[in-house]
């Protein structure tokens, strides 16, 4: 590990930055979060709901038809904007599992995370899921209890879940009083404040009152007396039981920091938002195969973590998501696209606001940017000014389930073939062409994403398309030395397909397949990841 005590301290235009993922259950309520980030952010002037009614207007992150038709997120989407002295990159990701590997690759290009979990669940699979590619990677996380305006457990018994299940200690930053119709507010303990509760504005700030410490008579003015009473309790408890705040654990990922609020009343984001400012960190060194690459450094790197196409429908365009690792990037610059080894001239760099974008003139490390580009950009790519780097730990998976799939007409095929091949550079699921027979077998994670891609070729390519059951189930990917490549290949011709890089993908059904494999081919590797790299 690198020495960081001995660093300098960062610019200033890079040390204002703080790039994090929100990351939860589906149904915990961030893209809600989301929303109300934006709008104390001064991003947007209302802030939208996922089911919106009459005025009340649709979510600025779901922006596809398809993620408003259903109430959920499929893509993650990044925006940036300002809070007080800030530079906020918040990336958004899809909670629900059958979209999980976008949010792991998401969760490569950020420096921390926010949980959502929901007051009366509390810790659910895919936040486990989530929180242990978080754990990999060392992400420092903070919490947000969400819905505490409705019937919620117990305090104690989600602070005691979250230690059990995901062995982090939880450190209150803020204390509920009251809990779903009761629930006027919480108490800031690190500023010693109390927040109330508006609930007759959803879009409006808490009030807050100032307190001197516990002893205040300015709380009984503010809190019911029973709840008082009930408040003191358990902060005295909790105070006993409970860690205090440590922000070196924090950094280190040992300790998360929780805060109790409603994102849809707009109540605990705003100081949700201080805390990350004040304690998140600052863009953090990436690691490439080569070195180490500090913030700091003159020359401008970055690498491409995630792909998305059309997200303009008139124009077939795709953006390429960097994150900027080091240096102070200008529009127009010419920068190495390593794998291809040719120089590509940046001319028109996009920031976010969710589907509106604005043209960067310029970005710093740390920072998320988009390249309007024809397909050269893959996941995984690094841009640099000159040197060849290769950035690690972006990772691909073996899908799960397999179909095939073909154009409603046949005359179209050739159209078929270009919108797969466009989605399996974004990501979305993989495409494999079988050495023996004609069409495509379509890998995916979850069951809905078959649904999401058979509605995107409709819509994006007048296509009407038919998935069908496959007589595979599970596919690796196949290294080794090119002899025994030949001599497997030549066996077992119709197990065999090639994914959208050229790659050897073996397909099988039967687990006895690859133990066999592995037994007569000692010299190949089968894998069920594969690094997004060159």
């Amino acid at each position: 590990m690198l020495d960081h005590q001995n660093r300098p301290a960062l610019p200033p235009q890079i040390a204002r930055r703080r790039t994090f993922a929100i990351i939860s259950h589906p149904d915990a309520g961030k893209t809600t979060l989301t929303e109300k980030f934006l709008l104390f952010g001064g991003a947007i002037q209302m802030a939208g709901q996922v089911r919106a009614k009459g005025e009340a207007r649709r979510t600025r992150s779901d922006f596809m038809k398809m993620e408003q038709d259903r109430g959920i997120s499929v893509s993650a989407s990044a925006m940036s904007f300002e809070f007080g002295p800030y530079l906020f990159n918040l990336v958004d990701t899809p909670g629900h599992s059958d979209f999980s590997e976008d949010t792991y690759r998401t969760l490569t290009a950020v420096d921390a995370a926010i949980m959502v979990i929901d007051g009366a669940k509390g810790v659910e699979s895919q936040t486990r899921k989530l929180f242990e590619v978080c754990r990999l990677r060392d992400l420092p996380i903070l919490t947000f209890c969400n819905k505490m305006d409705r019937e919620s457990r117990d305090t104690f018994e989600i602070i005691d879940e979250i230690q059990e299940n995901l062995a982090i200690d939880v450190a209150p930053v803020s204390w509920p009083i009251g809990v779903g119709r009761e629930f006027v507010g919480c108490y800031d303990l690190l500023h010693d404040r109390l927040e109330l509760m508006d609930r007759a504005d959803r879009n409006r700030v808490a009030e807050t009152v100032k307190i001197n410490g516990l002893d205040d008579p300015k709380l009984a003015e503010h809190i019911p007396a029973e709840l008082l009473t009930k408040f003191l309790e358990e902060l005295e408890m909790a105070r006993e039981l409970l860690p205090a705040f440590d922000h070196q654990s924090f950094l280190e990922g040992h300790m998360t920091p929780i805060w109790f609020g409603s994102a849809i009343n707009s109540f605990g984001v705003k100081e949700l938002m201080t805390g990350i400012g004040e304690f998140g960190p600052e863009p953090q060194i990436q690691k490439a195969a080569e070195r180490a690459i500090l913030p700091e450094e003159t020359p401008v790197t970055g690498f491409v973590f995630k792909v998305q196409a059309n997200m303009d429908p008139r124009h077939r365009d795709r953006v390429a998501f960097v994150r900027l690792a080091s240096g102070h990037f200008e529009r127009g610059m010419k920068l190495l696209h390593v794998r291809s080894k040719k120089t590509m001239s940046v001319t028109n760099p996009v920031l976010f606001l969710a589907a509106d974008r604005a043209l960067a003139e310029e970005a710093w490390a740390g920072d998320i940017i988009g390249i309007p580009n024809h397909g050269q950009l893959r996941i995984g790519d690094a841009l640099t000014e000159g040197e060849a780097l290769k950035f690690t730990g972006i990772p691909s998976f073996a899908p799960e389930l397999l179909q095939g799939v073909r154009a409603l007409d046949p005359l179209k095929a050739k159209h078929l073939e270009k919108a797969l091949t466009q989605f399996a550079e974004e990501g979305a699921a993989k495409v494999f062409k079988p050495m023996i027979g004609a069409g495509y077998i379509v890998g995916v994670v979850g069951a809905l994403q078959f649904e999401v891609l058979a509605s995107r070729i409709e819509l994006e390519y007048s296509l009407p398309v038919r998935f069908e059951g496959s007589n595979f189930t599970s596919a690796r990917w196949v290294t080794g030395p090119k002899t025994e490549m030949d001599r497997f290949i030549n066996v077992n011709k119709g197990h065999i397909a090639h994914d959208s890089d050229g790659d050897v993908v073996f397909l099988t059904r039967l687990q006895w397949d690859i133990d066999r494999v592995s037994r007569d081919y000692p010299g190949l590797k089968l894998s069920a990841t594969k690094e997004m790299m060159i």
